[in-house]
This record gives C-alpha cells, sequence and structure tokens, in this order.
C-alpha cells in the first residue's frame, strides 16, 4: 500500500515503512505498445484468439547472413567489452553508409554504438539540457512516448508540437517557430515518423532548416531509424542542409531495417557530441554488446537482398492494410509514406458504435473481437481538432491484415447504433 510523505509517497510493507521512491521515478512513463502486448499475452494464456498489431517489430527473422556472423563471433571469441563507442570496424562501416545516403560527411570518430537506438534518446536530453533549468525540448505530437517520458525524467520542460492530419501529419512550421523560445534546446524530428507513417518533405524540411538558423541554441535530434522504410521518393535528412549537420545528432540502428530488434544496437552520430556519448555510454551500459556489434556489421556492409526484400513486402502491406480500412464503416485512412505504421481515423467509427473515443473503442476491439491495436493516447494527448485515430502496425502476414480488418468491419457492423447507415 501507499500513504503520502509530503510529495513524495511512502511505500509500506506489512506494518514497516518503506524509504520513498523518487519524483523522477514516480513522473517515469511508459512505453504503450509494451502494455497492450501484456493484455494481448494475458488474452492469449486464457486462450483467446487474438490478431496483434499493437508492436512495431518486423515480423521477418533476422537475415541468415547476420546470425551467421554472429555466430563467428561467438566462435572467435569475441565475448568481452568493447570501447564503450563500439568496436571501430562497426563504426567506420556506420559513417560510411550514413554519409553515403546522405551525401555529408561523416567521421569514424562521429559515431557512438550503444544497445539500441533509444538510450540516446536520453543522452541527448541529457547532453544539452540542465535539469530543474527549465531548458525546453520540443517534440511531436502524436509521437514515440518515451520522448516525452525522458524529457520530464531529466528534468526538462516538454513542449509537444502538433501534427496534422490535413498536413500528411506534420506540424506547420509557423507553429514551430511560435514554439521556440530562449530556452528552447532540443527539437526532435522524427522521419518517417512512429506513429503515423508520416514523412518530412524535402520542402518542408527546408522551411525547418531556415527556422533553426535563426535559433542557434538548438539543437536536434533526428531519428531516424526508419530511414531506409520510405516508399515515394527519396529520404530527407535535415543534416542535408546548410549549417544543420553540426547541430544533429543522427539517431539510427539496426532494429527495423534487418529484423533485429531484440540484438539491441543502434548508434548516433555528431562530430561535438560523440566524446560525450561515449562517456554516458561508459557510465550506464559500458558498452553494447560485441556479438551484435559484429552481427550489425554484416547488416550494413553485407549483401542486403534480405532488407529489399523487407521493404518490399512492407510496401505490399502498406498498400493492402490502407485499401482495406477505407472500405471500413466509419474509418479513413491516409497512405503513410514511410516506417510500418498507419493511423486510420476512426471517429466517425466511435461514433457508430457508441465508443465515447479511441481508447474505448481500442480496448473493446481487443476484448470482442481480438484485434489488438494502440489508440492515439498512447503516443501523446489527443490533438485538439484532429479527432480520434489508432494505430496499427503492419509489420504483421497478409493473412493477419486480411483477417484482423475483416473482424474490425464485422465489429462495428455488428454493434452499429445506426446500422441503417452502415454497409452490410
Amino acid at each position: 500500500m501507499r500513504m503520502a510523505l509530503g510529495n513524495f509517497p511512502l511505500l509500506v510493507e506489512g506494518n514497516q515503512p518503506m524509504p520513498a521512491l523518487s519524483r523522477r521515478t514516480n513522473e517515469l512513463g511508459t512505453e504503450n505498445a509494451f502494455v497492450v502486448l501484456a493484455e494481448v499475452n494475458e488474452l492469449q494464456r486464457r486462450g483467446k484468439n487474438i490478431i496483434s498489431f499493437c508492436i512495431g517489430q518486423p515480423d521477418f527473422p533476422t537475415p541468415a547472413n547476420i546470425q551467421d556472423a554472429a555466430i563467428r563471433a561467438i566462435r572467435d571469441g569475441k565475448h568481452g567489452y568493447t570501447p564503450s563507442a563500439g568496436i571501430v570496424e562497426l563504426r567506420e562501416a556506420v559513417a560510411r553508409d550514413i554519409a553515403k545516403r546522405r551525401g555529408i560527411t561523416v567521421s569514424p570518430d562521429d559515431v557512438v554504438v550503444a544497445a539500441g537506438a533509444k538510450p540516446f534518446i536520453a543522452y541527448s536530453i541529457l547532453s544539452v539540457t540542465d535539469y530543474g533549468a527549465g531548458d525546453e525540448v520540443i517534440y511531436p505530437n502524436p509521437g514515440f512516448p518515451i520522448y516525452e517520458s525522458q524529457v520530464r525524467a531529466q528534468g526538462a520542460v516538454p513542449v509537444p508540437i502538433p501534427l496534422h492530419e490535413a498536413r500528411g501529419f506534420n506540424f506547420d512550421p509557423d507553429e514551430l517557430e511560435a514554439r521556440i523560445t530562449p530556452k528552447t534546446r532540443l527539437l526532435i524530428l522524427n522521419s518517417p515518423h512512429n506513429p503515423t507513417g508520416g514523412v518530412i518533405s524535402r520542402p518542408a524540411m527546408a522551411a525547418i532548416a531556415d527556422i533553426l538558423r535563426r535559433h542557434p541554441q538548438v539543437w536536434v535530434f533526428a531519428d531516424e531509424i526508419y530511414s531506409r522504410l520510405v516508399y515515394e521518393g527519396d529520404f530527407v535528412s535535415i543534416t542535408q542542409f546548410d549549417d544543420m549537420q553540426e547541430r544533429t545528432i543522427i539517431c539510427d540502428g539496426a532494429s527495423k531495417t534487418w529484423a533485429m530488434t531484440g540484438w539491441r544496437l543502434g548508434y548516433a552520430v555528431n562530430k561535438t557530441l560523440a566524446p560525450v556519448f561515449s562517456r554516458w555510454v561508459t557510465n550506464t551500459e559500458s558498452c553494447a554488446s560485441q556479438i551484435s556489434q559484429w552481427a550489425a556489421l554484416e547488416a550494413i556492409s553485407g549483401p542486403q537482398d534480405a532488407a529489399d526484400e523487407m521493404r518490399k513486402q512492407f510496401l505490399e502491406r502498406r498498400n493492402l492494410i490502407v485499401k482495406l480500412l477505407n472500405q471500413v464503416p466509419g474509418v479513413s485512412s491516409q497512405n503513410p509514406g514511410g516506417a510500418f505504421y498507419v493511423w486510420p481515423n476512426v471517429t466517425e467509427a466511435c461514433a457508430l458504435v457508441g465508443a465515447k473515443d479511441s481508447e474505448e473503442f481500442r480496448a473493446r476491439l481487443l476484448n470482442e473481437a481480438g484485434v489488438a491495436v494502440l489508440s492515439d493516447i498512447h503516443f501523446g494527448p489527443r490533438v485538439p481538432n484532429e479527432g480520434q485515430h489508432i494505430r496499427f502496425s503492419y509489420a504483421a502476414s497478409r493473412q493477419a491484415i486480411e483477417q484482423g480488418v475483416a473482424r474490425m468491419a464485422e465489429f462495428i457492423r455488428a454493434n452499429s447504433r445506426a446500422k441503417g447507415k452502415v454497409a452490410t
């Protein structure tokens, strides 16, 4: 049980009071994809058939050549610590790859490797803001929930900027400029975007760069983990614009491109902050798994046939799920430009089934139809006047997509309060 002690909760075990937890701990957020996944696992344990679209991880195995590289590393005795920044071979490969695909100059000394890309969110905020000083971080809303969670945990001030459906789930550059103050220290960009699949176009990125040139105190965290999963046109990085690379932290990794989520291997690139990030790694995880580093070296440097095939299948699945969702009563979906997420508007569907909002709709869809998705409030406060949305991860089989959307359609038809208005 809990008791109050000033502003801090006091844990009680039996009759013995326990030391209080920190305010930081009590305010720490989470990633609701894993919360819903736990619900799914529990329902499946009870024997319920669930089709899950809640977790953002490829359903493909890690390519065989990458697996083989990891096995070779194990057999060759590569079991120990590495430099905190990562093995030089991997940092050289990352530098070459980042430079080639973005058309910029990158040195291996600019690269730091970690156990996944996610730690660099915290490392970046820790490196450019001071706890309790009122330093501000602007981040997209809806957005990856760990952005806001880490901003709060590190004692900075979260400043959400709304994404608009009418803009292809991009923000209005004028709204960005209005949010920048002398206290702004960091802008988080995520393109392609989780959860909407939106992509920042070259003209929009140029407008962002123009604004940032007027505010030289602002760093940029460019979350580019889905950079190889762009389906129309070329991937655009803000580092490709004048004066932007020096102040931008490029964050990328192996998880999404090569189906390596569980290998936990990511990297960040910035000349000034690389030595700082290396110290943060030393202070926290020591280094990424050496075995995963050698696997990632093969992923980046080896044949790309498997990665290309995965991207092809993601594109086919995107086209399928968007087509099917737009046939569901009360649902409309844009065609996302990247990643493997779709963010359909379910405002009308909520009204049809009598759900007060997308979260109630999500919960009923899970428990009554056996379809697991996430709701918009899992990615930040709902943006005013933007309606209700849910997120599907289409990193799932064609069969799962077809069956899951069919279940959703039947759920809406069976529960509609205006059945005469719903096509059968």
